[in-house]
């Protein structure tokens, strides 16, 4: 598990930009600013539509302070489409098929899920700076209210980064 302090494991996956074009992005490429980095287990499910669907309706809030988000999970770019299209996500979406990143960042492994232990993608987010630096890492997150309480924190992790 990564710990505020850590660099954030370098990657470069396929994903959907925000205006829907395809192609590959890598960690480096995308600490222009700030990011806000988040693992969730599968497009269109209904914690991982609330979680993406709060991010997009908190995006500008997001961006005035200098952050910018991406959402990672195993699913197809042909399911991140969908689940952009249908939700209206205003992000970048990074299909990790081989869970290889999910496991660097260790937000794969054991969770309980309906009181039955199961191996998949935990719920994760990380605040990484444009250093590549983790500011502050969230593991086994709840989707909902997820969002507000990195809001609520945003301002604090952002003055320890500099």
């Amino acid at each position: 598990m990564l710990k505020e302090g850590d660099l954030a494991p370098e990657f470069c996956l396929e994903g959907v930009e925000e205006h829907g074009g395809e192609r590959r992005f890598c960690l480096k490429d995308l600490l222009t600013s700030p990011l806000i980095l988040y693992f969730y287990p599968k497009d269109d499910t209904p914690g991982c539509t609330q979680e993406a669907c709060d991010f997009r309706d908190n995006l500008n809030v997001i961006k005035s302070k200098g952050y910018r988000v991406v959402g990672i999970s195993p699913d197809s770019l042909e399911s991140h489409k969908k689940f952009r299209e249908k939700h209206g996500l205003n992000f970048l979406l990074l299909s990790d098929p081989h869970k290889e990143v999910a496991k660097a960042y260790g937000a794969y492994g054991k969770k309980k899920m309906y009181g039955k232990e199961t191996e998949g993608i935990v719920r994760s987010t990380f605040l990484i700076s444009k250093e590549g630096k983790v500011l502050k890492a969230f593991y086994n997150v709840k989707a909902k209210g997820h969002v507000a309480s990195i809001l609520s924190g945003l301002d604090t992790w952002s003055l320890q980064a500099l």
